[in-house]
C-alpha cells in the first residue's frame, strides 16, 4: 500500500514557508499562546510575490512609483501614464534557496498603447512558480519517482486616463495550482479566476524652484473565486489591498530622488485562532472554509480576536528610495515590516538598474533582519526592452 503522507508533509511544508517566510515566530507561538501568532494565510501565496528587480529593490513597493514594464503586478493603471509607447520584460528570482535548490519565480509581462492615442494601455503578464521536485515517497522508503508542484497566473489589464492626472484600470486573472498530489484520493489540480481593480493619480507640486512630482495609488488584487483541489472545502486565494504614495524631487536636470510608501492588507478572513491556549473545533474550521470569497473581503476588516489591534497588526508597511543619474543609473534601497504575529518578516533591501534607449537590466538583493529567515540573501534579476527604442534600432 502507498503512503503518501512524507511526500504531503513536504510540500505542504514548503507551503507554509513560502507564505509565512519565516518559522522561528511559529514554533516560538505553540510554546507560548501570549504571542498571539495568528497569521493569516492563503493559497497560491506566489500571487503576492515581487517579481521585479526595481520594486524589489524598494522594499516591494509599487502602488505609486512611476510607470515601468512591471507595473502589471503592482498596479496597472499607471501604464496609461507610461512615457513609451510599450514594452516587454522578463524576470528571474530563485527563492527561499536556503531551503529548497530549485524554486524559483519566472514572470514575463509587457504593455502596448494602441494608436496614436496616449490616453489609454493593454498590458499582460504570465507568472509561473515552481517549487522544485519533491521525492515520491513509499512506506517502504523513497523511489526514483519525484513530482514538481507549480503555480501559474495569466492575466490581461486595460488602464485609461479618467483626467489628466488620474487613471483607472481592470485586470482579469487566470490561476492555476498544480501541488502534484495524489489523484487516488480525489485530489486535483486547482483553478480560479480574479480580476483587479486599480486607480492612479499624480500631480505636479512647486517646492521651493523645483517642481516635484507626487503620486498616489491603489490596487486590489485578486478578487473572484476561491480554489479547490478536489476537496469538500475550497481555500481563500490572496486578495490583497495595496496603497501608496511617491515624491520625486529633482536635484537638478541630470539628479533625481524618490522616496514611496506603500500599505498591504490580505483582504481574507482571520483563521479560526488558537490564541489563548483554545484550539478551533471542526465546527469552526468548516464555518471558516464556507465563508464566500466576497464575503471574506468585507470580514477582514473586523474579525480579528485581537480587535482593532490585531486589525492593524495584519497591515505590512514599505518603504522605498530611488536615486537616478540622468535617467541612466538607478541605485535603490528600502525596508519591509511585517508585524511578528502575522509572520515577521522584516527585511532590507538594495538594488541597482541600467538603462539605455533599447532595454533596461535591474538587480535587486534582500537581506533579513530576523535569525533563521530563508529570505535572506533573495537575489531578482530583471531585463526589459523598449518598443521604441527597438523600433528605432531597426530602422537603422
Amino acid at each position: 500500500m502507498k503512503k503518501y503522507s512524507s511526500r504531503f508533509n513536504k510540500l505542504f511544508f514548503a507551503l507554509l514557508v513560502l507564505s509565512l517566510c519565516t518559522h522561528s515566530k511559529a514554533s516560538a507561538a505553540d510554546d507560548d499562546p501570549s504571542l498571539n501568532f495568528n497569521p493569516v494565510l492563503t493559497q497560491v501565496p506566489a500571487l503576492t510575490i515581487a517579481p521585479d528587480a526595481r520594486g524589489g529593490g524598494m522594499g516591494d513597493v509599487g502602488a505609486a512609483s512611476t510607470a515601468d514594464i512591471y507595473s502589471q503586478h503592482w498596479n496597472p493603471s499607471k501604464y496609461a501614464f507610461a512615457y513609451s509607447k510599450g514594452g516587454v520584460g522578463l524576470s528571474y528570482t530563485p527563492w527561499l534557496r536556503k531551503l529548497v535548490g530549485d524554486m524559483y519565480l519566472l514572470y514575463a509581462a509587457g504593455y502596448y498603447k494602441p494608436g496614436d492615442s496616449d490616453l489609454q494601455a493593454i498590458g499582460a503578464s504570465m507568472r509561473y512558480f515552481s517549487m522544485g521536485d519533491i521525492p515520491h515517497t513509499l512506506m517502504d522508503g523513497p523511489t526514483n519517482i519525484s513530482f514538481s508542484p507549480y503555480d501559474m497566473a495569466f492575466d490581461l489589464s486595460y488602464s485609461r486616463k479618467l483626467g489628466e492626472r488620474f487613471a483607472g484600470g481592470v485586470a482579469l486573472r487566470y490561476i492555476h495550482s498544480d501541488l502534484g498530489l495524489s489523484q487516488d484520493d480525489g485530489r486535483v489540480p486547482g483553478n480560479a479566476f480574479g480580476a483587479d481593480l486599480s486607480g492612479y493619480y499624480t500631480d505636479y507640486v512647486m517646492l521651493g524652484s523645483s517642481e516635484c512630482q507626487v503620486g498616489f495609488g491603489f490596487n486590489i488584487s485578486n478578487i473572484g473565486s476561491k480554489i479547490s483541489f478536489g476537496e469538500n472545502r475550497s481555500y481563500f486565494i490572496p486578495t490583497n489591498l495595496r496603497v501608496g504614495g511617491s515624491f520625486y524631487f529633482p536635484f537638478d536636470q541630470y539628479n533625481m530622488m524618490s522616496l514611496n510608501l506603500d500599505l498591504n492588507k490580505l483582504l481574507v478572513p482571520t483563521p479560526p485562532s488558537k490564541i489563548g491556549g483554545t484550539t478551533p473545533t471542526p465546527e469552526e474550521w468548516d464555518e471558516y472554509y464556507n465563508i464566500s470569497s466576497i464575503g471574506g473581503i468585507f470580514k477582514s476588516f473586523a474579525d480579528s480576536p485581537q480587535g482593532f489591534k490585531g486589525e492593524m497588526q495584519e497591515i505590512s508597511v514599505s518603504v522605498g528610495a530611488e536615486y537616478s543619474y540622468r535617467d541612466m543609473f538607478m541605485v535603490r534601497a528600502g525596508y519591509y515590516y511585517e508585524h511578528p504575529n502575522q509572520g515577521n518578516r522584516k527585511y532590507f533591501t538594495m538594488g541597482a538598474g541600467f538603462k539605455m534607449s533599447i532595454f533596461q537590466l535591474d538587480a535587486a538583493y534582500l537581506i533579513s533582519t530576523v535569525p533563521s529567515n530563508p529570505l535572506d540573501q533573495t537575489l531578482r534579476f530583471t531585463l526589459g526592452f523598449d518598443m521604441e527604442g527597438l523600433r528605432e534600432l531597426f530602422k537603422r
